[in-house]
């Protein structure tokens, strides 16, 4: 539970989560994408050249906000007969599946530009907890544990500029936890700078066992 150490405190911290957070999400999201939006088309037509019978977009059923599930939108990094409802991190042979155009993506992140969709729907924020696939039972039970389902699943969250896909299930359900008790923008805005840093880098970044 979050502690205060005023009553004032408690409403600074309400007002930024409950308000002024999605304020932020679909003024910078809505320009992200016409910023970016010629650049999301290239990327469209090298996924489409690199394989003309697959989908540029891919879909996949994630779990949001109170464990409620939704449609997260990403660029297509994979082949068309890769395993869909499963996290890319226990693939045992995750580099048969991933194209080359897809391997490009992946390690620069930009096959996540799309959810700047899911961002302006309000399905996700910019910054929270990452959305999970529902076989990921363990940690979708302890984040419900530690009450860290209370706000939007992010673009980029706590845990990822932690470890990302180094963490364990524990470690990444504590992350998001202390984020969903500890909103703040000025929080947010140091998650953001240090994700930069992060993909530059191709920080944390790991395509199975």
């Amino acid at each position: 539970m979050l502690v205060t150490n005023s009553k004032s405190e408690q409403i600074g911290f309400r007002w930024y989560r409950d308000f002024f957070k999605r304020g932020i999400d679909i003024v910078i999201s809505t320009a992200a994408i016409i910023v970016l939006g010629i650049p999301m088309i290239i990327i469209a037509i090298c996924v489409k050249m690199d394989d003309p019978h697959a989908k540029v977009w891919f879909r996949q059923e994630r779990i949001g906000k109170n464990d409620k599930p939704f449609t997260i939108y990403k660029f297509r990094s994979m082949t068309a007969g890769a395993p869909h409802q499963m996290a890319t991190k226990e693939f045992d042979n995750s580099q048969e599946y991933i194209t080359a155009v897809g391997m490009v993506l992946r390690k620069s992140s930009l096959d996540e530009l799309p959810q700047l969709f899911n961002v302006l729907k309000g399905e996700m924020s910019l910054i929270g907890p990452r959305p999970l696939i529902p076989k990921e039972k363990r940690v979708l039970r302890l984040r419900d544990q530690l009450e860290a389902t209370t706000v939007l699943p992010g673009i980029t969250g706590l845990a990822q500029v932690h470890g990302r896909d180094e963490l364990n299930d524990e470690k990444k359900a504590k992350y998001d936890s202390k984020y969903a008790h500890q909103v703040s923008l000025k929080l947010d805005s140091w998650i953001l700078l240090k994700t930069i840093c992060d993909v530059i880098r191709s920080k944390g970044i790991h395509d199975g066992k």
